[in-house]
């Protein structure tokens, strides 16, 4: 015999069948509470989704007290489904208070169904802001040693040195310049007659004094 070319999940499909009969059973429940045409269909579709919501919650491992309440309340309703249309409820003639329960289940799921969602978002950012790093503590900026103060006034240039000879030359002009005028030379005159710069001959007036 050819061997299979899928393998068949024995649990999968013990899953599959215990989930059509649920799903009948609540379907046989709501009709015969009142909920006819597409909203009998819809009744187990919220209860299983539902169970489905409250079991990811507990496999997410955040808020399962919250996981838990859900899962029971939708395994209850699953539960008393199948209870009720085993014989032991009469389907042509079923009590007002179920009649109630059926009626206000939509209610329950959506408030059941958005707690977990929005839970489940609550939960994830809550774990992102305690798993981020926290802020570094504002390093105190380092003191920056002063530098000492520049003196206020710089030591004045050194007087650039003189060439005796150019000395001898400036005191033959100096001795021209008293006997023709009858006064001692000044210092620009003495930078025009040698035609040297004024540092220079002001070092040279130095040395004729």
């Amino acid at each position: 015999m050819p061997a299979l070319p899928v393998r068949i999940d024995a649990v999968l499909v013990q899953a599959l069948i215990a989930a059509a009969l649920s799903f009948a059973h609540l379907h046989d429940l709501a009709l015969a509470a009142g909920q006819d045409g597409w909203k009998a269909w819809a009744y187990p579709v919220s209860v299983d989704l539902l169970l489905v919501a409250a079991w990811r919650r507990l496999r997410s491992g955040g808020a399962k007290a919250a996981g838990w309440c859900w899962f029971l309340v939708a395994l209850t309703a699953s539960l008393g489904a199948n209870v009720a249309t085993a014989g032991l409820l009469d389907l042509d003639d079923v009590p007002d208070w179920l009649r109630i329960l059926v009626a206000g289940w939509p209610a329950v799921a959506f408030l059941g169904g958005t707690l977990l969602a929005h839970g489940a978002t609550t939960d994830a950012r809550s774990e992102e802001h305690e798993s981020a790093p926290a802020p570094d503590a504002a390093e105190e900026p380092t003191p920056v040693a002063e530098l000492p103060a520049a003196e206020s006034a710089s030591a004045p240039p050194s007087a650039p040195p003189v060439p005796p000879a150019l000395v001898t030359l400036a005191r033959k002009i100096a001795d021209e310049h008293r006997t023709r005028t009858g006064t001692p030379i000044d210092t620009s005159t003495l930078r025009a007659r040698l035609g040297v710069p004024l540092p220079l001959a002001e070092a040279i007036a130095t040395h004729l004094t």
